[in-house]
């Protein structure tokens, strides 16, 4: 199994200091995770994408390139594109651009995207959600396929034997990115595309059946079998101590959630019921989270675990403290 990270970036104030750190200082914090986290032997690194003041990265392409100078091995991937009010062919030219960069490391997962801000930012339709995903989706994956592009749409100009550059080192590696509906699980089946299932907050064991049918999915569809990968993404914090770890990490987790509103922090209840040997995210000592990944894995058989660790405003000292209990305790035991 890989074991990788991801991040959004948030700008979230330190609840425990007051202060929020500039999206400068944010950018650097994520470029030294990122040669860490290379260093220490981890097989992924993802940049989210939101369109929000509370949030630094808006171009998880730009942090790729500039990750792909800073590291040697580890693969980097979009987490994700907001594929619904992006154009494809400019997408496709960014990533194979982070790919020629990054000696082939590039890979990207393509969602509808969890918040709605960029669809009036970019002169989307928010009534055409689906729509525009599953059509932008459709261009994407042949543009991908080779040149010459030909293509007609509903919601772009036609492209006529367009030859679209620059190529990667070899095909993209493209993901489905899902967040627990039903109806994308069993598209990324249909499409013989790889998942990655973000799950922060419902009970795993309620997921287990979408993955199942993704892959009947799959297989009905008469896809490569090499094909079929399952990624798995949550919240997460290891410190040696499982009790420290909860009660460390718990008031980054409540303020990630209120992001200023109190009405949305979480509850301590709810929060140790998520953090539970059978919740959906990450908290606790090296052996919990060994444990909780092979619970998961019963479930699941996933073949890639993705790890959001730095939220809330937590401070980078104990980000990188994760990594290396990450790397260091919890990888060795699963390999």
């Amino acid at each position: 199994m890989e074991l990788g990270l991801y991040t959004f970036g948030d700008l979230t104030p330190d609840p425990q200091t007051g202060r929020a750190i500039s999206a400068r200082q944010r950018y650097a914090e994520i470029l030294e995770a990122g040669r860490l986290a290379d260093d220490a032997g981890l097989a992924v690194f993802g940049i989210g994408e939101h369109h929000r003041l509370d949030i630094a990265i808006s171009s998880p392409a730009v942090v790729m390139a500039a990750l792909a100078a800073g590291t040697k091995r580890i693969r980097l991937t979009s987490a994700v594109t907001v594929l619904s009010t992006l154009d494809p062919v400019r997408v496709y030219q960014d990533f194979a651009t982070v790919d020629l960069l990054s000696g082939g490391r590039a890979e990207l997962t393509a969602g509808r995207g969890a918040f709605r801000e960029s669809f009036p930012l970019f002169g989307e339709d928010i009534a055409e959600y689906d729509a525009l995903f599953a059509e932008k989706l459709a261009l994407l994956l042949q543009i991908d396929a080779g040149n010459p592009v030909e293509w007609q749409g509903r919601f772009r100009t036609p492209l006529k034997s367009a030859e679209i550059s620059p190529r990667p080192v070899g095909r993209l590696p493209i993901w489905l990115g899902l967040g627990g509906t039903p109806e994308s699980a069993l598209r990324a089946g249909t499409l013989g595309l790889p998942v990655v299932l973000a799950n922060i907050s419902k009970p795993p064991a309620s997921l287990a059946g979408q993955i199942a049918a993704y892959r009947a999915r799959f297989a009905a569809s008469g896809h490569d079998p090499a094909r079929q990968k399952v990624a798995l993404a949550t919240h997460f914090h290891v410190a040696p101590d499982s009790q420290a770890a909860r009660d460390e990490f718990y008031p980054y987790y409540s303020a990630y959630a209120a992001r200023g509103d109190a009405s949305r922090a979480v509850p301590r209840e709810l929060y140790e019921t998520r953090a539970s040997a059978t919740g959906p995210i990450f908290v606790g000592s090296p052996q919990e989270i060994i444990d909780k990944i092979m619970y998961e894995r019963e479930l699941f058989a996933h073949d890639r675990f993705l790890a959001q660790l730095d939220i809330g405003g937590l401070p980078y000292a104990k980000v990188a403290r994760s990594i290396e209990l990450l790397a260091s305790k919890v990888m060795p035991a699963l390999r």
